[in-house]
């Protein structure tokens, strides 16, 4: 019996005294950790509530079965504590009603009161992440441009917005290298695909993002426009993925702004990526001689105020939402990062309503507001994510589902 629990009778002499040499180590090892535990050697205080007593804030319901319980230990047969060769789990079923009641009987007392801290440790996200959040975003936002001109006719436009959508991709490969350590960690993420996982996809929607749009461009430079119309569709819709992925990876953690910000973060991050994509590619095609007036000219203008607006809307509601767990965004850097953010993004609705006394550099100047503006709002959000962390109530409310609730609010006791 090896220590996963199964026999492999294919193994060397050599492995299988191996074998059983490091799952007797373990058993050993688990048995010194147990003497340990009752001798009252080792800190064994629980994060929420008192040992033994309640684990969960709700209670079971009369008669309900227990989640992912199977018969005969069936749903534990992946460790090798309840293998064959263990007294963990007995051959026959337990008596019925048996884990039901041991179930009830778990979360019959009390909310606890207290939170033993810290609860978990922090994120070490660096200024690499931010800004390849936003030059993803930008990569993204450009290439609906390019469909958008595309479907209107405009291909003069198309082309420049799909060049835009190449150009600001380029500076995100590094930055997620950067962020990594070494470069072999990106090869590796490209080893395997996880469906599951908001890294993984991430790391191949990059990839494929990056070939249609060099694809795409391609196209354009031997004047194949038929072609690059059809690259560019389908590379938009792989940007909807890479304009929202990044919002999903932040939501998928178990920070609580985060993960409580899941139903606005994708969205938020979408109309950010519209924003900064529609922006550049206004501004690079006044600077490549589009003149004023022109429809594609003053239909980005549109769409970038609309965009902006609509981050400020989903920023609101989003905070509105949180409830205590929105002084994680208002308070140290974090808060000055978004109010900045928040107040580049009135100034540029400001000139941008000014435009016609001001002129066309008046705009410019908006949409350079509106730029930063993006920017200064990803590096908040990411910046929020260390100091929740550091919040143990907070980290404890939200694992049991009630961080935003008006509940009251249980006492910290931090240990160092």
């Amino acid at each position: 019996m090896t220590a996963g629990g199964h026999r492999d009778a294919k193994l060397s002499p050599g492995h299988k005294v191996l074998a059983e040499a490091r799952a007797l180590a373990s058993r050993a090892a688990q048995a010194r950790r147990s003497a340990e535990a009752a001798a009252g050697s080792r800190d064994t205080t629980p994060a929420v509530g008192t040992g033994g007593g309640a684990a969960d804030w709700r209670r079971a319901s009369p008669g309900a079965p227990v989640g992912l319980h199977r018969r005969r230990w069936e749903d534990s047969r992946w460790s090798y504590l309840y293998g064959a060769g263990s007294g963990y789990a007995s051959a026959a079923d337990p008596p019925a009603g048996y884990v039901e009641e041991a179930n009830r009987r778990g979360r019959g007392d009390d909310v606890p009161c207290e939170v033993q801290g810290p609860a978990m440790k922090a994120p070490v996200w660096t200024w690499e992440v931010p800004l390849y959040f936003w030059f993803g975003g930008m990569a993204a936002g450009a290439s609906f441009v390019a469909l958008a001109c595309d479907l209107a006719g405009d291909e003069r436009s198309a082309r420049v917005a799909r060049t835009v959508a190449v150009a600001a991709l380029l500076p995100s490969p590094p930055l997620l290298v950067m962020d990594l350590g070494r470069p072999e960690r990106f090869a590796n993420m490209l080893r395997i695909f996880k469906p599951r996982s908001p890294m993984s996809t991430g790391a191949w929607c990059l990839t494929v993002f990056g070939g249609l749009g060099s694809a795409a461009v391609g196209a354009d430079l031997l004047g194949r426009p038929r072609a690059a119309k059809a690259i560019g569709g389908a590379n938009a819709v792989v940007g909807g993925y890479l304009g929202s992925y990044t919002g999903v990876l932040l939501a998928a953690t178990a920070v609580p702004v985060w993960a409580r910000s899941r139903l606005f973060l994708g969205p938020i991050f979408v109309a950010t990526a519209t924003l900064t994509g529609a922006t550049t590619t206004r501004l690079v095609l006044v600077a490549t001689g589009m003149p004023e007036g022109h429809p594609t000219r003053a239909a980005l203008g549109r769409v970038e105020s609309g965009a902006m607006t609509a981050e400020l809307l989903l920023s609101a509601l989003n905070e509105h939402r949180l409830g205590p767990l929105a002084e994680a965004l208002e308070e140290g850097t974090t808060g000055t990062l978004f109010r900045t953010a928040k107040w580049l993004a009135r100034t540029g609705m400001v000139l941008r309503v000014a435009r016609r006394r001001g002129g066309p550099w008046t705009h410019h100047v908006a949409s350079l507001c509106y730029l930063a503006a993006a920017l200064c709002f990803r590096c908040a959000w990411v910046r929020s994510g260390p100091g929740s962390a550091h919040d143990d109530e907070a980290v404890a409310r939200t694992a049991h589902g009630r961080a935003t609730g008006a509940e009251p609010r249980p006492v910290v006791v931090t240990h160092p």
